[in-house]
């Protein structure tokens, strides 16, 4: 069957790769969605073997990233092309968020049924797809790898829906490390939007004391739930000011967990409150740690005979907005446009790894891919006519950035940020 090269101008040459591929494609999500893997639950061993065997028997040359423990977090696969060039990234998540209640779905979540043109299953949007069609571009890309000028890069993560990003951290960070990535493309769901940036994120513990006495006793001690509880109420009210043109949405203050106490016959000494904070560039890092410190210290005030909070910082991820000029978002959106795709330029609410990688002066767009309905819910799935749509823009994007001249995305890795035209990170 024909095959798109970088030589290729013709974008109806990749719309017809595309559609070529899309029974395959398909028949690859089904497989990949019939085995769970559901983050921190399932057993990964399954799913890397399907991909793994999948990727060899076109070729390539996967390889499985592992934890400190040996746990499976990434599958990874390189195309190098025969001109020097870029690296760029496609990632996507192999893991998937639980099923919830089995009961509700309309069939079974890892049963992949196809009904009036959409796709179920638990992972179908997030993101089987996006892995699948990835997995068949490489494939494409690999048998014309004498015209790439670089290196594509398949990053599979199996730790995302955990939270820990395990797969991409030790991919960005462990001993083999690149230090030449220009840029990632996330395949998370959405053909309406282009995601070039997200709100950072502040999450911390706050460790609140108290004095535990019998509770029983004749008199009482301060109890860490109540203080919290009066903490978690004055966290509630807050609403930090910092919206603006680039973040619509401002920050914002949650309480997402609370833990203290046990049993019924002591009074608790110790309450833990987890707050999640979403940054901007107007109210950052900085801004919600000093939050974080004025609220407890008013609290603290309150209750004299008390140790005062701790403050445990879990976890920082900086805002970031790509420019409308950077060449990620710009060969997305031109390609999308070529092929009749209206498509938005959007910072998103939720921090998702392109916040990671901001963090390390790596470049990201954090959404583009198939139609959806569903995700993280009840019958999750993906709307099949819009499948190789979404392959034909990402493998256009691929030529355009791995073609004779592709330096201009920089080949300065996460050390070298200068060298890449448009803004990254908005924490500077």
């Amino acid at each position: 069957m024909p095959v798109a090269t970088a030589e290729a101008t013709d974008r109806q040459a990749v719309v017809a790769a595309a559609h070529d591929d899309a029974p395959s494609v398909l028949s690859l999500i089904r497989d990949l969605v019939a085995v769970p893997s559901r983050g921190g639950i399932d057993a990964y061993g399954p799913i890397v073997g399907l991909l793994r065997d999948w990727l060899r028997a076109r070729g390539l040359h996967p390889r499985v990233l592992h934890a400190n423990d040996g746990t499976d977090v990434a599958v990874v696969c390189e195309i190098t092309g025969a001109h020097p060039g870029p690296r760029l990234v496609l990632d996507a998540c192999l893991d998937t968020a639980p099923f919830g209640d089995e009961s509700a779905w309309t069939y079974p979540p890892a049963t992949p049924v196809e009904h009036d043109g959409w796709l179920y299953g638990r992972g179908t949007a997030d993101s089987k797809a996006a892995v699948a069609i990835f997995s068949h571009l490489a494939a494409r890309l690999a048998a014309r790898r004498h015209l790439i000028h670089g290196r594509l890069v398949l990053l599979f993560d199996l730790d995302e829906h955990t939270g820990g990003f395990g797969g991409a951290k030790t991919y960005f960070e462990g001993p083999d490390a690149p230090t030449d990535v220009a840029g990632v493309m996330i395949g998370y769901p959405g053909v309406d939007e282009l995601v070039v940036g997200g709100r950072g994120v502040h999450r911390a513990r706050l460790h609140v004391h108290g004095v535990s006495s019998h509770s029983g006793g004749r008199g009482s001690t301060p109890n860490a739930i109540a203080k919290a509880a009066q903490l978690v109420q004055e966290l509630t009210a807050m609403q930090p000011v910092g919206a603006d043109e680039q973040y619509p949405m401002g920050p914002k203050v949650t309480v997402t967990a609370v833990e203290g106490g046990q049993g019924y016959s002591v009074t608790p000494d110790l309450c833990t409150v987890n707050v999640d904070i979403r940054t901007t560039r107007s109210f950052g890092d900085r801004d919600a740690y000093l939050l974080l410190e004025r609220q407890t210290a008013g609290v603290d005030g309150d209750w004299p005979d008390t140790r005062p909070t701790v403050i445990e910082t879990v976890t920082r991820w900086p805002p970031y907005a790509l420019n409308d000029d950077h060449p990620l978002p710009s060969a997305l959106r031109e390609a999308a446009t070529d092929l009749g795709i209206p498509v938005r330029r959007k910072v998103a609410g939720p921090s998702n790894i392109g916040n990671y990688l901001a963090g390390r002066d790596v470049p990201a767009t954090a959404g583009f891919g198939v139609n959806y309905k569903g995700v993280h819910a009840t019958d999750e799935r993906i709307e099949t006519s819009t499948i190789p749509l979404i392959q034909a823009v990402y493998h256009a994007s691929a030529l355009t950035l791995l073609g004779p001249g592709s330096d201009v995305i920089g080949v300065g890795g996460p050390t070298d940020p200068d060298r890449r035209p448009g803004a990254v990170r908005d924490d500077q």
